[in-house]
């Protein structure tokens, strides 16, 4: 019988203060670093905790956007948005010297990741704001977008990264958290979700169709409601279902 490995991450740093009872069950994590959340004082901690927990850790950056969790569009200068940036990776970066951790990633958070999956010029601006780290860290993008085709092209580094919890359009689009059905927060519910996409590189949209998909890595947001134990339900469902977390 075949035998699958997943990466599993988390969004964490953000607030909710979680990181040590989800971090058993991941491989990955993504830490906020000032633009929706975040301060040099939590990204120490939670670094700190993925080192004890042996994570793979990224940094989570976004729209300067604090007032509303990076997850609206935000008018600002392309200027002014590269110069954030690439100041919250540079302080994440002190943060891991300090730790002594390798970056292995970055994810975009938000509406910054939203839109650079659909939005040439900003996918463009975002990579152009993360060059430097172009050789040493590894992009999480999602499949079939326009970042991922611009990212390839320039030679970036990119894992797939697919969303155990939250629904799916036919266009592979994320179904808008205004909709009810945004999110999916019982565990055999997302365990059902996120079978086909491992094992058979699929997707069920919400109109009842399949869709190809591809994914490295899979995203639970750390801070959904059920995180914890959507984490735990899979811990043992996944490895009877012959997939193994990636560590």
């Amino acid at each position: 019988m075949e035998e699958f490995s997943i990466d599993i991450n988390c969004d964490v740093g953000e607030g909710v203060g979680n990181e040590g009872e989800i971090f058993p069950y991941i491989s990955s994590c993504n830490i906020a670093c000032g633009g929706h959340a975040g301060d040099l004082e939590t990204m120490l901690r939670v670094v700190s905790l993925a080192k004890q927990h042996n994570i793979k850790v990224g940094s989570h950056p976004s729209f300067p956007d604090k007032a509303n969790f990076g997850r609206e569009v935000m008018l600002i200068s392309d200027h002014d948005l590269i110069k954030s940036i690439r100041k919250q990776l540079f302080d994440f970066d002190e943060v891991l010297k300090q730790v002594g951790l390798p970056l292995h990633h970055i994810k975009a958070h938000g509406a910054l990741y939203n839109q650079t999956a659909k939005d040439e010029g900003l996918a463009k601006l975002y990579l152009d704001a993360i060059q430097e780290y172009k050789e040493k860290a590894i992009v999480y993008v999602p499949f079939h977008s326009v970042i991922t085709r611009i990212a390839v092209e320039r030679g970036f580094k990119i894992w797939f990264e697919a969303f155990a919890d939250r629904n799916y359009n036919p266009d592979l689009s994320l179904v808008s958290r205004k909709e009810q059905n945004a999110l999916i927060e019982e565990p055999e519910a997302v365990l059902k979700h996120v079978l086909p996409i491992i094992k058979k590189d699929e997707v069920l949209a919400v109109n009842g169709d399949s869709f190809k998909i591809k994914a490295d890595t899979l995203c639970i947001h750390g801070d959904t409601v059920s995180a914890l134990k959507i984490l735990m339900y899979l811990s043992t469902a996944l490895p009877q279902n012959q997939v193994q977390l990636a560590k």
